[in-house]
């Protein structure tokens, strides 16, 4: 049971850590209003989804699947695990239909001219969504560490 906790814990903090850096590196890279520095950021930050955000995804669902099984806890009544895993799926629901679609779009409209409204209405839209995307797995976290009910 130990090397699953292991693996589900570094696949969080691998999970909340990408996503968290993806927001300050893009945050940091718009301020300086240098297309060049921004579009290679919002391609890394796509490419940082692809290296870290789905592989934890998928340690933090095999792993907690199976820590779930081994310690007997229910998927059939509303508790701390059950909300998680809600919480989960409409993450992930967010991020595969809402910030990659955007991501690719601040890809295309970041390459040019970097006044361009298209570019700033998708990276605020983003920014937004990308907020709640971030909150529910820290709640999540917190859910998983307190255990409330």
């Amino acid at each position: 049971m130990k090397p699953l906790i292991f693996i589900h814990t570094i696949s969080a903090i691998l999970f909340i850590g990408n996503i968290m850096t993806a927001a300050f590196w893009k945050m940091k890279a718009e301020f300086t209003k240098d297309e060049t520095h921004v579009h290679r950021t919002v391609k890394n930050i796509m490419l940082a989804d692809y290296i870290f955000t789905i592989p934890s995804t998928i340690g933090l669902l095999g792993s907690g699947f199976l820590l779930a099984f081994q310690s007997n806890y229910s998927l059939q009544e509303i508790n701390w695990l059950t909300v998680s895993i809600g919480l989960f799926i409409l993450t992930g629901v967010i991020w595969l239909s809402l910030l990659l679609p955007l991501q690719r779009k601040m890809m295309k409209y970041s390459g040019t001219p970097f006044n361009d409204k298209k570019y700033w209405k998708i990276s605020r839209t983003w920014d937004v969504i990308g907020t709640i995307s971030v909150l529910l797995p820290v709640n999540i976290l917190y859910l998983m560490i307190a255990k409330p009910f």
